[in-house]
């Protein structure tokens, strides 16, 4: 009876505006962070650089993101929310700044590294507001709208940022990143009431003190390692996207937007739904399905050689929407795990194993992934899928027991 009292109730005003202002802001730290596959064809080319070193490019983020994670998760739930939020986020905005001026690999690498240190912390102090503002019966509505971020930096950004790209270069994109996230900031600050609620909850006095309570939990250690297989997994396959779409499958440069496109709208529409459906179904029920279905069309989209586009673009969104799907509702449990003392650490630690993790999938990518020459197609691309695909069907056994643990305290 509590469930359906606490489903029935509406969002107020404000609850539709945070959850806006997170979707948008989520929208340019996704956009900063899936820009760099779209863009990896030309950088490659234009930088002269190979897989590899490509691999790190997008890794050397992921990386500094989760160190920062970690480095900040004691001090997560003894600051307003608001405020921490700001903080990195305006640090967010000055490292894109500084990858929009990058003139070399070197210094664009040490870019990403800046970009990294405070956009990686963005996405777990996003999630520790929504578990503050909104019961778990709400969550996964919720998390299916700031998730849209993905859909929308699709939608909009990545075909915008394609097509500033063929025209201007790869710099221009991350100069109108900075921009949009620069009056974001300023919206943040206006707009947004302080959260700290929390601060009242804390019993440790030190910020190690919290990290190591945090750390040592066994549920949490069960959530933190979902996490990081979910992310490994997850990223092995984007940060070369693009590349075996123009060298393998044979999709012009002119075509990549339109795919980034409808790809973007599928996602768009399909985030509410699919978060809706795993309040009032089931998140773990909606997350094996999701996975299942994710593995089986990797496994056949990486074996395409020379492919008609809408068979591609007909692929591409089966296969993101079912990847999409499974992030929704694994958020949505993962944020029901920590006690609200302990919500920022657990978002910011979790957080960073995501990035980590994310990046170790992606430098393994670069790895396995063969280029003969900056034209050549990409070798092992089906290997990777392989790899990626195993590792994404561990992860429902891990999500069930996450399941678990969420059920217990419900």
């Amino acid at each position: 009876m509590k469930e359906q009292i606490q489903q029935s109730v509406p969002f107020t005003g404000y609850q539709k505006f945070v959850v806006f202002l997170l979707a948008i802001t989520q929208f340019t730290v996704v956009l900063d962070f899936m820009v760099m596959s779209p863009l990896g064809d030309i950088m490659m080319k234009t930088l002269k650089i190979t897989t590899a070193q490509f691999g790190v490019a997008v890794s050397a983020y992921a990386f500094s993101a989760g160190i920062s994670g970690l480095l900040t998760a004691g001090f997560a739930d003894k600051f307003d929310r608001k405020k921490l939020l700001l903080f990195f986020y305006i640090g967010f905005v000055i490292g894109t700044l500084f990858c929009a001026i990058a003139p070399t690999y070197e210094l664009l690498l040490l870019a990403r590294i800046v970009t990294g240190l405070f956009g990686g912390v963005i996405g777990s102090i996003s999630m520790a507001i929504v578990a503050d503002l909104f019961s778990l019966q709400q969550r996964g509505k919720v998390m299916g709208f700031v998730q849209m971020g993905f859909g929308v930096s699709q939608v909009l950004g990545i075909p915008i940022g394609l097509y500033i790209a063929n025209k201007w270069g790869w710099h221009i994109p991350f100069f109108w990143i900075a921009i949009m996230a620069g009056i974001i900031a300023t919206i943040l600050s206006l707009k947004l009431k302080p959260i700290n609620e929390h601060l009242s909850l804390q019993r440790e006095k030190s910020a190690f003190e919290h990290l190591w309570h945090t750390i040592i939990q066994k549920e949490h250690r069960t959530g933190f390692l979902a996490t990081a297989l979910l992310s490994t997994g997850g990223f092995m396959m984007m940060p070369f996207g693009t590349a075996f779409a123009i060298n393998n499958l044979k999709i012009t440069a002119d075509q990549l937007p339109f795919l980034f496109l409808v790809t973007g709208i599928a996602t768009l529409f399909s985030m509410p739904f699919i978060g809706k459906l795993s309040d009032t179904v089931s998140k773990f029920k909606i997350f094996a399905i999701a996975t299942i279905l994710a593995t089986v069309v990797i496994n056949i989209y990486a074996h395409y050689s020379a492919t008609p586009f809408w068979i591609v673009l007909l692929t591409n969104v089966f296969m993101m929407v079912c990847i999409m799907s499974r992030m929704v509702p694994s958020t949505a449990l993962a944020s029901a795990i920590p006690l609200p003392p302990d919500r920022g650490a657990f978002m910011s630690i979790n957080s960073s194993l995501q990035q980590m993790a994310g990046g170790f999938g992606a430098m393994i990518a670069g790895m396995i992934i063969v280029q003969k020459n900056n034209f050549a197609p990409l070798e092992h691309y089906d290997i990777l899928a392989m790899i990626a695909s195993s590792i994404m069907l561990l992860t429902i056994y891990l999500m069930y027991r996450v399941n678990k643990i969420v059920e217990k305290k419900i």
